[in-house]
């Protein structure tokens, strides 16, 4: 059997179904990686849901490891790892992560993989940062590991369906606050839901695409000679964005046809 390898250090609720969860390891070093990779998380079917999961899909084995990859959020440096994640209520392994407690064990790989990096792209390339829910994580990594001391501009675009959901967005606001050439637009689709109001953007993030708020914040408009995209969460949003992109002459990123967009799919 694998051995349930790190233990719980930190567990935030960011929302209702929303959780950031730090992990250290337990007597072993964690991999070096890539800021932007993922890297799978564990736990036994033995191990029990939350109260707010529905019925499993799927029924295991009690002794069976329940493995999902995950985008890390944490910097490269640190001695734990953090993960942004959606409770899916009838899943099997999210419901049983948000039983977690601080001081529980779940099981981590050794190694950790993916291309979603951006530890190749010229340092004076512009790179927009796209994501639904918890499609930020990697971003997360990226800034807080090497990308603010890029040479280009930054922009994170951060899409959810209410306020509540938009993890992370105290650390990068204060960010924008601290370096000129990073910047923040945050955007929500159900802005009847919140309690006080809100005052931010509530389109699509086609169509701020489409808008010409980029073009202000960079102070140019985004080409395939000078920016890269990253697109990470809802295919909806990302099928939209390739469209949109594609008739601006950006080509999808592919390790022997490199181009500008960067895809992370969910």
């Amino acid at each position: 059997m694998n051995e349930l390898n790190c233990f719980v250090t930190q567990v935030l609720q960011v929302s209702p179904i929303m959780k950031i969860i730090r992990l250290k390891p337990d007597g072993w070093e964690l991999p070096e990686y890539k800021p932007g990779q993922f890297i799978a998380l564990g736990l036994y079917a033995s191990a029990p849901r939350c109260a707010e999961a529905t019925e499993e899909h799927t029924q295991f084995e009690s002794d069976k490891l329940i493995k999902r990859a995950y985008s890390i959020a944490s910097s490269s440096t640190q001695e734990f790892i953090e993960f942004y994640i959606t409770l899916v209520h009838s899943g099997s392994l999210t419901p049983r992560i948000f039983n977690l407690k601080i001081g529980d064990k779940i099981w981590v790989g050794k190694k950790a993989t993916g291309m979603f990096t951006i530890d190749e792209i010229e340092p004076d390339q512009n790179v927009i940062l796209i994501g639904t829910g918890t499609g930020v994580a990697p971003y997360m990594s990226m800034l807080r590991s090497n990308a603010l001391s890029r040479q280009g501009q930054i922009m994170v675009i951060h899409g959810a369906a209410n306020s509540w959901d938009l993890g992370y967005s105290s650390e990068l606001a204060l960010l924008q606050s601290m370096f000129p050439k990073f910047h923040y637009h945050p955007t929500i689709t159900e802005p009847a839901k919140e309690p006080v109001g809100w005052n931010g953007d509530i389109r699509f993030i086609e169509e701020i695409w489409k808008d010409t708020i980029i073009d202000q914040k960079f102070g140019f408009r985004p080409t395939p000679d000078n920016t890269h995209i990253f697109l990470c969460g809802n295919p909806i949003m990302i099928n939209g964005m390739k469209e949109l992109l594609a008739a601006e002459n950006f080509m999808v990123h592919k390790k022997k046809e490199p181009g500008q967009i960067h895809i992370e799919e969910f």
